[in-house]
């Protein structure tokens, strides 16, 4: 749980923005140090962290950092009536927050976008707010969440694309194989989306075993409607399969 307000009328211990920061500060110290070190700073969450990233990406530094869905789409909020299934590490912060992480991918301060996809059984998040496990599940959800940043003009498309796939492919590097392209002779991994079609999450529905999500019953913008993994096509949304039966 984020540190304030709602943490102390929820009577829950809070972690505080500090807690990241002083250990993102210590990183970068230490980086700063250790030429030819290599950093990656996972699940950036609060304003004051983008903003170290920041400054030291100023300085020179050579280091990535990321962001997560849900850090980019909901806040402490979520947890209001102990919701376990917005229990998550680091807790999901504020507004400001959000604001800050946003403008960070905008201005190439944070370098990519990973899931921190964490799935739970249903049983380990029914225990009590304290004892649950951290995580949401998030592979289904990722593209519609962040979807809404597209529509509401606050991150172009290409941008929030490049930041899901190409980028991370980088950070891989070629030992990989040619990942995160679309040349000749490349890894066919393509995805197919709509960036319109509207849907209603349903846990039930996940390929995943974890159906661990805040989002529940929501309706989102843009989908997953078929993915290629080597050329080979490994899912079809069932909104396909209807219309191959109706053509049948």
């Amino acid at each position: 749980m984020n540190e304030g307000k709602l943490a102390v009328r929820l009577g829950l211990k809070g972690i505080p923005p500090e807690a990241e920061e002083s250990m993102v500060s210590r990183d970068l110290a230490l980086l700063e140090n250790l030429p030819g070190a290599r950093l990656h700073i996972a699940h950036v969450s609060t304003r004051g962290s983008v903003e170290l990233i920041r400054k030291a990406k100023e300085k020179g530094l050579k280091f990535t950092a990321e962001v997560t869905p849900h850090h980019l789409t909901l806040t402490e909020e979520r947890a209001v009536g102990y919701n376990t299934n917005a229990k998550v590490n680091p807790p999901l912060r504020t507004e400001e927050d959000i604001k800050a992480l946003i403008q960070g991918l905008k201005d190439n301060v944070i370098d990519i976008i990973a899931t921190d996809h964490a799935p739970h059984t249903e049983a380990d998040k029914r225990r009590e707010f304290t004892l649950a496990p951290s995580g949401i599940s998030v592979f289904e959800t990722a593209l519609g969440s962040l979807m809404g940043l597209v529509h509401r003009g606050e991150l172009p498309l290409a941008r929030l694309i490049a930041k899901l796939t190409c980028e991370p492919a980088k950070i891989l590097g070629s030992r990989y194989g040619k990942l995160g392209t679309l040349e000749v002779g490349a890894s066919a991994d393509v995805t197919i989306f709509d960036p319109e079609r509207e849907w209603v999450v349903e846990p039930k529905d996940f390929a995943s075993k974890g159906k661990n999500t805040p989002l529940a019953g929501e309706r989102l913008r843009g989908k997953v409607m078929a993915t290629l993994y080597n050329g080979k096509l490994v899912y079809k949304d069932e909104a396909i399969r209807l219309e191959e039966k109706v053509l049948a």
